[in-house]
């Protein structure tokens, strides 16, 4: 017999806990239900069920395969959606997540062409400076920027970015340029949300790693906050790259201990494994994925 088909057939006397319950279930025959378990647990060399006259119960090797043919079961429903739709154009609601800078200089041009593209789309975007539930929130699409925590949620890697010190030259000319992030502790210290928000920086790069202790003057919960504070010559700050590059360009920011850069955050997109059947999650992940590999930002240079 058809191996999913005895998967499906275990699967329903699995969850029913009984042999007539499947039967009436999948619209099949006691009988065939019968001989489907014990076709399936012969070709697999164990037993699965323990049948008494009242009941049936799992074995743990049959909890074991009930679990892992759910999984495979679903699997092949989500590819054969993902097959129909395939040619589909996208639509309906599609909801992304990002944090507020990253969401306005990357994400937006790429939900506003993608919006061009596909007119049955509307797209809902979070553009928020904390991290957010994907499944809680019902979000399809997010872009995180750091390490991953271990989750269930499927990770695309589309580039790196450097968390970077950066002052004015109004500020450094007053108070000096620190050469050891030692030094750090006699200047003034602002704290942005998201990049380095505790009280402990740690730094590489040349040397052996090692951990600062701040006492920040200011700590603020956005970022685009620290950037306005770092231009205003109060301080140093702790930002990433695509953050600063303006005020780089334009002279009225400079990186300073850049020898002590820790390595660069991966920046992923990241997106619920059951959604990947979905014609527009499918496409937008495709555009966005092109569009921040391409950026000169998604890699270590600044």
């Amino acid at each position: 017999m058809d191996q999913i088909h005895l998967m499906r057939v275990f699967v329903a006397v699995g969850e029913q806990e009984s042999f007539a319950g499947a039967s009436r279930r999948l619209e099949l025959s006691p009988a065939a239900v019968t001989r489907a378990v014990c076709a399936l647990e012969a070709r697999l060399g164990v037993t699965l069920l323990l049948r008494t006259t009242r009941n049936v119960r799992l074995t743990e090797a049959g909890q074991r395969y009930l679990d892992n043919s759910r999984q495979i079961l679903a699997s092949i429903e989500e590819a054969g959606r993902a097959a129909a739709d395939v040619n589909a154009a996208p639509k309906g609601r599609l909801s992304v997540t990002a944090s507020v800078l990253y969401g306005k200089s990357f994400v937006v041009p790429c939900v506003v062409e993608f919006l061009k593209r596909y007119p049955e789309v509307e797209v809902l975007a979070h553009f928020l400076d904390q991290n957010v539930n994907l499944v809680d929130e019902g979000i399809d699409v997010a872009v995180k920027i750091g390490h991953l925590p271990d989750s269930g949620l499927k990770a695309l890697r589309v580039g790196q970015v450097r968390r970077v010190l950066c002052a004015s030259p109004e500020y450094l000319a007053r108070h000096g340029v620190p050469r050891h992030p030692g030094e750090l502790q006699r200047h003034t210290v602002i704290a942005a949300a998201g990049v380095s928000p505790g009280v402990e920086w740690k730094f590489g790069g040349a040397g052996e790693p090692t951990t600062v202790r701040m006492k920040p003057r200011l700590t603020v919960t956005s970022n685009d906050a620290a950037i306005e504070a770092v231009l205003a010559g109060l301080g140093i700050s702790r930002l990433l790259c695509y953050q600063v590059a303006a005020g780089l360009a334009e002279g009225r920011l400079r990186i300073i201990l850049a020898d002590y850069e820790e390595a660069p955050w991966p920046v992923h997109i990241l997106h619920r494994h059951s959604t990947l059947g979905s014609s527009k999650v499918r496409h937008f992940i495709d555009l966005l994925a092109a569009s921040l590999r391409a950026h000169p930002y998604m890699n270590h240079h600044a």
